[in-house]
């Protein structure tokens, strides 16, 4: 290792199968074209197609999906379970996520019922169609053409333990790592040390794996949702505030990276590895 990289090691992974919903946490994930395997693989739309979030229905962080190996199941306060076929889908559709619209398929109508009923509009879930070809933000990614799939830009967000330790002692109430909803959690790192790196190599059985980190996370409302009650708040959005705008994104709010995958489709990442960072040096 060289004077300008630093270990590192991932002691978090993290996937979000239905855009907005609550997380799951895993020990490993096969890396895809479009990041971690099942992450925003699935998204719920309004009658017009377009995309919601916790954004207008903070309740969705109160849907709890669990992958297991033939289905996602997902669980909602005062609600039945619904169980989802991981390879069942319905008819073709188009639907919006931000400015981009693109191929999907809906999962049907007892899946639109289940989430019109808990979140109190009418409602339909999708899932992304993996022929469609979503490209991340060539301004940020340069020559990479980066895939996602239902995520909001980039498809892997990178956080550092130290960070959120940072935010903690600021706060008079302390938050967890949910709030902010990284794919890939790492320790080794100085707060915000994630700001100034260029790539993450990290060295499985499979093949070695590499990340660019090309743009820092500008925040939404959504950290400001207690995800244990689904209610919002101003925390911990005010505190960070006070020391976190960045002027490479025009002042805006940031805590975490995203990553796009240079290296590493059909690699397992797992939760114990270690690797290395490089520097990036503007």
């Amino acid at each position: 290792m060289t004077s300008d990289e630093q270990s590192v090691t991932v002691s978090g992974l993290n996937v979000y199968p239905v855009k907005s919903c609550a997380g799951v946490s895993v020990t490993e994930a096969l890396l895809i074209e479009t990041g971690l395997e099942f992450d925003r693989a699935w998204m719920v739309v309004d009658a017009q197609g377009s995309f919601v979030t916790q954004r207008e229905l903070p309740r969705m962080a109160l849907i709890q999906p669990t992958l297991k190996h033939l289905e996602v199941v997902l669980r909602a306060p005062g609600m039945l379970a619904l169980h989802l076929a991981i390879d069942g889908v319905e008819g073709p559709v188009r639907v919006k996520v931000w400015k981009d619209e693109v191929a999907a398929y809906d999962m049907g109508d007892l899946a639109a019922q289940w989430f019109s009923d808990f979140l109190g509009q009418p409602l339909r879930l999708v899932r992304f169609d993996p022929e469609q070809k979503r490209l991340s933000n060539k301004t940020w990614t340069g020559d990479i053409d980066a895939e996602v799939a239902f995520n909001d830009g980039f498809s892997i967000l990178v956080i550092s333990e130290a960070s959120l330790a940072e935010l903690n002692q600021k706060l008079k109430v302390p938050v967890t790592m949910a709030r902010f909803r990284p794919n890939l959690v790492l320790s080794g790192l100085d707060a915000h040390g994630e700001d100034h790196l260029d790539e993450i190599r990290i060295d499985t059985p499979e093949g070695p794996v590499r990340l660019k980190l090309v743009k820092p996370c500008p925040r939404c409302p959504i950290p400001n949702v207690d995800p244990l009650t689904g209610e919002p708040g101003v925390e911990p959005g005010d505190t960070l505030s006070t020391y976190r705008a960045d002027a490479r994104v025009d002042g805006a709010i940031t805590f975490g990276m995203n990553a796009v995958i240079v290296e590493g489709i059909e690699c397992g990442l797992r939760v114990g590895q270690s690797g290395s960072a490089t520097y990036r040096f503007d």
